[in-house]
């Protein structure tokens, strides 16, 4: 049995000009994990990472803290999608007296996915949320083609591709499917663990968005 950690990249850089780039906290999370999964005996044959900075930053924070000498493959079928597209096209809400920024945003973008996911409107999207979905799938068979049976990987990622693969796992209508990635991309935690586990029933969802390695004050959603 083979066994696949999908990671949430650390911390961005939330309202900065560059999100695309770990905060210091997210750097520090990186580290932390890795130490995390090497005390527990991981040693992975495999680490994958997205085409983002942010995932190849974790997965050098990953690979400093778990004391790993392995060559980082880069595979940007584990992108994210584009959450400011999303957010363009879909004018933010009216504000409500006292509502905070963040808020203020979290209901913005709640509201900017629900209609991507929809599919309604999905000529008005450089990737629908169909191709999307379908991006990962096809990453997600090309790791499952390259892992060495009784393999370990670790992939960089980004939550809104873990989101996908676990709602993959656990239902096969498309409706479903949709509905449980809103509902599990808004809670994903930077350096959040999702793990998956392939053997003669294929892959199968052990554990989602993992996130013990870290102590309360770490814990961060963006």
């Amino acid at each position: 049995m083979s066994r696949i950690f999908l990671v949430r990249h650390g911390q961005a850089s939330f309202g900065a000009d560059d999100y695309d780039n770990l905060s210091d906290l997210g750097h520090e999370q990186s580290r932390i994990l890795g130490a995390a999964l090497a005390a527990r005996g991981v040693r992975p044959d495999l680490v994958v990472a997205g085409h983002m900075k942010r995932h190849d930053q974790t997965a050098r924070g990953v690979l400093e803290g778990g004391g790993w000498d392995v060559d980082i493959t880069v595979d940007a079928g584990w992108n994210e999608f584009d959450h400011l597209q999303v957010l363009d096209v879909h004018a933010p809400p009216s504000t409500t007296e006292g509502e905070d920024e963040k808020a203020a945003f979290q209901r913005w973008f709640e509201d900017a996915t629900r209609r991507w996911t929809s599919g309604e409107h999905a000529e008005a999207y450089d990737e629908s949320f169909a191709d999307f979905g379908a991006r990962v799938d096809a990453a997600v068979a090309r790791l499952v083609e390259i892992l060495p049976r009784r393999g370990t990987a670790v992939v960089l990622t980004s939550g809104g591709a873990i989101a996908w693969t676990a709602a993959t796992l656990l239902a096969d209508d498309p409706a479903v499917r949709a509905e449980l990635w809103l509902r599990i991309n808004p809670v994903s935690v930077n350096s959040g663990v999702t793990t998956l586990v392939r053997g003669s029933r294929g892959t199968t969802l052990v554990a989602l968005n993992a996130h013990d390695h870290l102590t309360p004050d770490l814990i961060t959603y963006r």
